[in-house]
C-alpha cells in the first residue's frame, strides 16, 4: 500500500529531475562553446593550464567554487524577490544559473581527467551518468517526448520549405 502512495511523489520527482536535467543538457554544450571564446585571451588561456596541471584534491575544491561564490548572487536575487522586485530577482537568479552553468561546464572540461583519478569521484561520476542516461531514456519513451519531437520536426520542415520556396 505505501508503494501505491509513494509511486505519484515518485513520478513527481522523476519528472521535475528530468527537467531540470534537459535544461542542464540544453544549455550545457552551448554556454560551454560561450565560455571557450571568452577563454581564447591569453589570461584565461593561462588559467587554463594551471587548472589542467591540478592535483585531483584540488580540482574537486575548484569544482565546488563556482557555486559557493554564485550562492550569494542567488540569495541577493531572493532578496529582491522578497523586496517587490520579482522580475529584476528572477533576471538575476536566471543571469546566475546560465553564468554558472557555462563556467562549471568549461571548468569540468578542464579538470575532469584530474577528478578520474579521486575513486569515489570516478564511482559517483559513473553512477550519476548510469542514473540521468536511465532517466533520460525514460523521458524519450514518454508520449509527450515523442509527441513533442514529431511537432518539432514538421515544423522544421515547413520553415525548410518556406525557405526554399522563397528562395
Amino acid at each position: 500500500m505505501l508503494k501505491a502512495l509513494l509511486a505519484p511523489l515518485r513520478w513527481i520527482f522523476r519528472v521535475t529531475l528530468a527537467i531540470l536535467i534537459l535544461f542542464e543538457e540544453w544549455g550545457w554544450e552551448p554556454l560551454r562553446r560561450v565560455f571557450a571564446l571568452i577563454a581564447k585571451l591569453p589570461v584565461i588561456r593561462q588559467i587554463e593550464a594551471l587548472l589542467k596541471r591540478l592535483p585531483p584534491r584540488w580540482a574537486f575544491v575548484v569544482l565546488v567554487l563556482p557555486s559557493l561564490l554564485i550562492l550569494p548572487i542567488k540569495l541577493a536575487a531572493v532578496w529582491l524577490v522578497a523586496e517587490g522586485h520579482a522580475l529584476l530577482g528572477v533576471g538575476v537568479i536566471v543571469a546566475a544559473k546560465l553564468f554558472g552553468t557555462a563556467l562549471l561546464a568549461w571548468l569540468f572540461q578542464l579538470i575532469q581527467p584530474a577528478l578520474m583519478q579521486l575513486p569515489w569521484f570516478a564511482r559517483l561520476y559513473a553512477r550519476w551518468t548510469r542514473w540521468k542516461a536511465d532517466l533520460l531514456a525514460w523521458v524519450r519513451a514518454s508520449a509527450v517526448w515523442r509527441t513533442a519531437r514529431a511537432i518539432k520536426l514538421r515544423v522544421r520542415r515547413l520553415f525548410r520549405r518556406g525557405s526554399r520556396v522563397q528562395g
